[in-house]
């Protein structure tokens, strides 16, 4: 029965390699404790209450609420996908309470380290150099995320138009306008990329030194590197860096709307977590240039 779900969204859902096997270590732990903790084996004499059971001792545990929710959310979508092909089928995981999660504000360079993150010091005048370079100012500048900078082929930049199309979640189609500072960095990566590789023809925009396209993992190795280079910042990810994009432009008025479009989000709640982060800038814009802001007052 998990075989075949994770079937239906890999082939129909059109989930993430990684998604898929985040879904498929939650479903067997789930499906382990049952076994060992009730003697249960069907799915369908699953009830609420070792469910409840499972997050209690996920919690002693030390699991995150985080975590837990996340789990929980696999659960749901495997019983949903019972009830798609059985009507009968119950989702005794449909009303279970979930333990609350603590606000956490999303990592993000701040603006003042910006000139210092791009700074060409960084990037030699080398084909690597360049190709970094552009993966660093691409992710800050269109908030893709690595997969899709992955996947980006060369008929998908437009230079003309000023625009790069990027296929994200879902095979989802999305147009990113192309900031007039990002042509001069895409020509150097371009050219670098035909004096190296002379006539060869690619389909992917960014390769390796090879000629391989880039892999996550690659992508994920060079920005950490290149973040670590700032004490500053703790989280040192790829999409640290969408959380840059989104969070500066909060910050300068974007509507959130816009922002929900840029970023690819499916609905507006995944992309208010980044206002907590506006919130927070105005308490200490506001802390740092009222005049009364500091003024302790008392009241009789």
């Amino acid at each position: 029965m998990i075989e075949q779900f994770l079937h239906y969204l890999e082939f129909e859902k059109r989930y993430s390699a990684h998604t898929i096997t985040a879904y498929e270590s939650d479903l067997k732990a789930f499906f382990e404790f049952v076994s060992a903790t009730f003697h249960v084996s069907d799915a369908q004499k699953v009830d609420e209450k070792m469910i409840r059971n499972w997050i209690t001792t996920l919690m002693e545990q030390g699991t995150s609420a985080r975590s837990i929710h996340r789990k929980i959310s696999a659960l749901k979508a495997f019983y949903r996908y019972q009830q798609r092909e059985d009507f009968d089928a119950s989702n005794p995981a449909a009303n279970v309470i979930l333990p609350k999660m603590a606000k956490r504000l999303t990592p993000f360079v701040p603006e003042s380290c910006i000139e210092e993150l791009f700074d060409d010091a960084h990037f030699p005048d080398t084909f690597s150099g360049f190709r970094d370079k552009l993966l660093m100012e691409m992710l800050y500048a269109t908030g893709m995320r690595r997969m899709e900078l992955a996947q980006l082929k060369e008929s998908d930049v437009d230079l003309s138009n000023k625009t790069i199309k990027i296929k994200g979640k879902g095979n989802k189609m999305r147009i990113i306008p192309l900031p007039s500072g990002l042509k001069r960095i895409i020509d150097n990566y371009l050219k670098a990329k035909i004096e190296k590789f002379k006539e060869k023809q690619f389909d992917t925009f960014f390769i390796t030194e090879t000629g391989n396209a880039l892999n996550e993992k690659f992508i994920y190795r060079r920005v950490n590197y290149y973040l670590s280079l700032n004490p500053q910042l703790e989280k040192r990810s790829p999409h640290v860096l969408r959380h840059t994009f989104a969070t500066h432009l909060l910050d300068k008025g974007a509507d959130i709307n816009a922002v929900k479009e840029l970023l690819g989000h499916s609905n507006l709640t995944a992309t208010q977590i980044y206002t907590h982060n506006t919130i927070e800038n105005l308490k200490t814009i506001y802390k740092q240039a009222h005049p009364r802001a500091k003024i302790e007052r008392s009241f009789l």
